[in-house]
């Protein structure tokens, strides 16, 4: 802890010695939230880019009181403008889907404390999300994975409250169908 500490006091500071720690060190953290976002690698990887760019330019404004939690504030707040500068992107282009399969590459970003069954399930949940209509994808994503309240989603979307509960409602009934369908198909090749 006492290193991450060191490494916050740098870059709120703007020493680029610890910016550049901060960015090596959750990279691949900032670069799969953007992703369940944006699915082009080169796309994710310039708004994460961004995101940073943000994150470097405002981080005076990052406090925390508690050191034992020091880390998952941080975290929190990296994943709070990475979905926001994600979100951003997603508003310039009109909510266009992203088209085309996910490469095999975008798996080999390093996520620190990530186990090979987390990686697969975390795989798995995002090829499912991606075949989502595009709203369905950003309210699934930020209700369920990033936290957001129905409340938050209507603001940063520009819509209603019932449209961001709406969308969540349809995007799960979308998935479970999904996965009861893959569960069929795999007890009919296991007889």
């Amino acid at each position: 802890m006492e290193q991450l500490t060191a490494i916050i006091i740098g870059c709120q500071e703007n020493q680029p010695r610890c910016q550049k720690l901060l960015y090596e060190r959750y990279y691949g953290y900032a670069f799969k939230i953007v992703f369940r976002y944006i699915y082009r690698y080169e796309k994710s990887a310039d708004i994460v880019n961004d995101g940073f760019v943000k994150l470097f330019s405002h981080f005076e404004r990052f406090s925390y009181e508690d050191s034992e939690d020091l880390e998952r504030m941080l975290m929190g707040w990296i994943r709070k403008i990475m979905v926001n500068t994600a979100i951003d992107e997603l508003r310039r282009k009109n909510m266009i889907p992203e088209i085309g399969g996910i490469p095999d590459y975008v798996w080999e970003e390093a996520d620190m404390g990530e186990s090979a069954e987390q990686k697969l399930y975390y795989k798995e949940l995002i090829i499912l999300v991606k075949e989502l209509p595009p709203s369905y994808q950003v309210a699934f994503n930020m209700y369920v994975i990033d936290g957001f309240s129905h409340q938050e989603i209507a603001d940063k979307l520009r819509i209603s409250i019932g449209a961001s509960k709406s969308n969540l409602a349809k995007a799960r009934a979308h998935l479970k169908k999904k996965l009861n369908n893959d569960t069929q198909e795999f007890d009919i090749c296991s007889s």
